[in-house]
């Protein structure tokens, strides 16, 4: 089985591991209940510790060294992947004795990634919540903390790319009830991080209420941006995030458009999930009509979260993913956008999804 199809049904069926518990990044915000792990060249976030995974029709053993597992499906070898070690910024306290892994952690193996505020105006109530979000999960086992400071990113920033190489940032955020929408907290963090690091941030937030911002951004050190649409239809928004939904799709079009004159062509990108109930043609035509604007359509498949209302919700078929990768593949290589020209975010790390494959 070639790589970039195995990456394929990994991420939509996961990975039946043993002592996973170890090893996985559990609740909050991005990848949660997966892991790192290496296939030749490239990382990928893996599912591996949530209910969905455990039928999962492969398996991994790790060899005695754990530095490395064979996969296997229905008893056979089908490749072998590398765990990329624990990092050494992870050892490393603040002076009140915060573990700077409570403020941010490693996504896939050199980008650093942090939820600024633990909170969102949304998450609390069914009426309004985003049904698969587990942005408290991670709070509430006491695995960060509920706001990270300025001077706490810098810190962790700073020793994450000496220590560990990290080469680039993701910053997002629950949103605040203030209408930029957390673009003012991204701000302040990208300057206290970019004042004591060279290091490249994307900034992720719901498309604040003035496009003022996304000049504001840019001035405090992002380099790249995230407005993120999860579903594409307005059916399944409703369903799926009926609070998100009330910013209705024609915001979304206009920040779009506003950001990338700021950041540039291929520099905003935005989150959809594959499997919430969009239909492939749905999700192809959505993504060449944001390619066609210069916004990068990163589309992952969706990973039902133990403990959110979609726990139990349908895994995407791997076959209906690649189906849809080749065409989306088809609007990048079209209107000129890549992942490696991206200067940071979570479609420059592509660790969520096998797009990377297909540009």
């Amino acid at each position: 089985m070639i790589a970039s199809d195995l990456l394929a049904q990994l991420q939509c069926h996961g990975v039946r591991w043993q002592g996973a518990e170890g090893l996985s990044r559990k609740g909050g915000a991005g990848p949660s209940d997966h892991k790192a792990l290496s296939l030749g060249a490239h990382t990928a976030m893996v599912p591996m510790l949530n209910r969905a995974s455990l039928d999962s029709p492969y398996s991994a053993e790790p060899d005695a060294t754990g530095g490395q597992a064979l996969i296997f499906r229905e008893g056979l070898q089908v490749g072998q992947v590398q765990l990329p070690g624990v990092p050494n910024f992870y050892s490393l306290s603040t002076e009140d004795g915060t573990p700077y892994w409570k403020i941010a952690t490693l996504h896939s193996k050199d980008v650093l990634a942090t939820t600024v505020l633990q909170h969102c105006i949304r998450m609390n109530e069914a009426a309004t919540s985003c049904q698969f979000c587990a942005i408290d999960q991670s709070l509430t086992s006491g695995k960060t903390i509920a706001r990270k400071r300025p001077a706490q990113l810098a810190a962790v920033a700073k020793a994450a790319v000496k220590l560990d190489g990290v080469k680039h940032m993701v910053m997002t955020t629950g949103t605040p009830q203030t209408p930029d929408r957390g673009a003012a907290i991204l701000c302040e963090s990208a300057a206290a991080v970019t004042a004591a690091v060279d290091l490249p941030i994307q900034a992720q937030c719901e498309p604040p209420d003035d496009d003022v911002w996304f000049e504001r951004l840019k001035d405090s050190g992002v380099v790249s941006l995230g407005m993120h649409l999860e579903a594409v239809t307005d059916e399944v928004r409703r369903r799926i995030m009926p609070g998100k939904a009330e910013v209705p799709l024609q915001r979304y079009f206009s920040a779009f458009e506003a950001a990338v004159k700021v950041f540039g062509h291929g520099q905003v990108s935005t989150y959809i999930l594959a499997g919430l109930g969009d239909s492939e043609e749905a999700i192809a035509n959505m993504c060449e009509r944001l390619a066609r604007m210069g916004v990068y359509p990163f589309v992952v498949p969706f990973v039902p979260i133990d403990g959110t209302p979609l726990a139990h919700h349908p895994k995407p078929d791997s076959a209906f993913m690649q189906r849809l990768y080749p065409r989306i593949g088809a609007s990048l290589r079209r209107h000129g956008l890549h992942s490696d020209n991206i200067n940071a975010g979570c479609a420059k790390c592509g660790a969520c999804s096998a797009l990377k494959h297909y540009e």
